[in-house]
């Protein structure tokens, strides 16, 4: 057996699970050696359990085909085999909590995809470049779980990733006021249009649950440790609008935003560049070299041309200007199931690697 830390993927059958897979196929730290699902794909090897709905554009990895998928919910048994375990379970909120804290309570690290405890007072939902400290908060969850190694960490919602970067990249001019409109991929229901074939040449102006996410996760990434609980910031005032188009693949959002300190375009468009924070520092693996480009045309960015950049894990800005109501303006991009899903929880477990929270059993 290798050196890397063994990993277990709750939920590996579905799309973000699947996700997981082929992003971790090859990965230099992390090897998956166990997949877990609903108990309808247990005792099934996996590509047995998959079979036709593997959704990915790259073939499934050969390592994992074989594997024989257990019982998520046999938790102790799972945990067993692993180091750690990615989260991408389909069950409802509640479920989901206990789930993951049953997990962490085995001494198994838990770093989720879900939203169930993006909320959880003492469980860090990071996006490694804006809030790595938020990690310490995992020392009083360990208390309240009575855990020694176990512990749940989340990632921010999907639809967040092509804005909230930004708006941390130009906190010193103090944002304050903010208008998104979010215009959602498919696979962020964990669709494809064979799927769903209701969304070709169609958009849906709503997704259940999606914008009060946009408004109040940011607020979470920029709060502060306090008691042992994070707390989160007042401000800027986000107000947001998701709307579900017909694309595959990247969560573009058009974004308004209100100074109290107004800079200029070009002030704005360098602290975009310059923006790096503790993954580019340390290096990490999945790390994108630069996490936001901004790019100069008019008609970018593109989901076609730019929803890959960084292989999908940074974020493209383009389209800055100056407003008649609001300060500026400018569009974002994202991809939301590398970026907004897998990918950042992946790059959440190599900054908890790398803080020394996730070790070999």
């Amino acid at each position: 057996m290798s050196d890397k830390l063994k990993v277990g993927i709750l939920g590996g059958t579905g799309m973000v699970g699947q996700r997981f897979i082929s992003l971790l196929e090859n990965h230099p730290w992390f090897e998956v050696t166990t997949i877990a699902a609903s108990p309808r794909s247990a005792g099934k090897t996996y590509e047995e359990a998959v079979g036709d709905r593997w959704k990915m554009t790259t073939p499934m990895p050969e390592a994992v085909k074989n594997i024989v998928v257990m019982n998520v919910n046999e938790v102790e048994k799972v945990a067993s085999e692993v180091d750690f375990v990615f989260s991408a379970v389909d069950m409802t909120k509640e479920e989901i909590k206990k789930i993951e804290e049953d997990y962490a309570k085995t001494e198994t690290p838990v770093v989720s995809n879900n939203s169930a405890h993006r909320w959880t007072p003492d469980v860090p939902m990071v996006v490694p470049e804006i809030n790595p400290e938020h990690m310490n908060v995992i020392e009083f969850q360990k208390k309240r779980l009575g855990t020694k190694r176990g512990f749940v960490a989340v990632k921010p919602n999907c639809s967040i990733q092509s804005y909230a970067p930004v708006l941390t990249a130009w906190k010193e001019f103090e944002p304050y006021e903010v208008v998104a409109t979010t215009y959602q991929a498919i696979s962020g229901a964990g669709k494809t249009f064979k799927d769903w074939p209701e969304m070709v040449e169609n958009i849906i102006p709503y997704i259940g649950g999606e914008e009060e996410k946009s408004e109040k996760e940011p607020l979470r990434l920029w709060g502060e440790i306090k008691d042992g609980v994070i707390v989160p910031a007042t401000s800027p005032v986000i107000t947001c609008q998701c709307i579900r188009v017909p694309v595959l693949n990247g969560h573009t959002a058009a974004v308004f935003v209100k100074f109290k300190k107004k800079p200029t375009k070009e002030q704005l468009i360098q602290k975009l560049r310059d923006f790096s924070g503790e993954p580019q520092r340390l290096g990490l693996p999945s790390a994108p070299k630069q996490f936001i480009q901004y790019l100069e045309e008019d008609n970018r960015p593109q989901v076609n041309l730019d929803v890959d950049y960084e292989n999908g894990m940074g974020v493209s800005i383009g389209r800055i200007r100056e407003d008649n109501v609001y300060d500026f303006k400018f569009i974002g991009l994202s991809h939301n199931t590398v970026r907004g899903a897998a990918g950042g929880a992946v790059l959440c477990a190599e900054l908890l690697k790398a803080q020394g929270y996730i070790t070999k059993k």
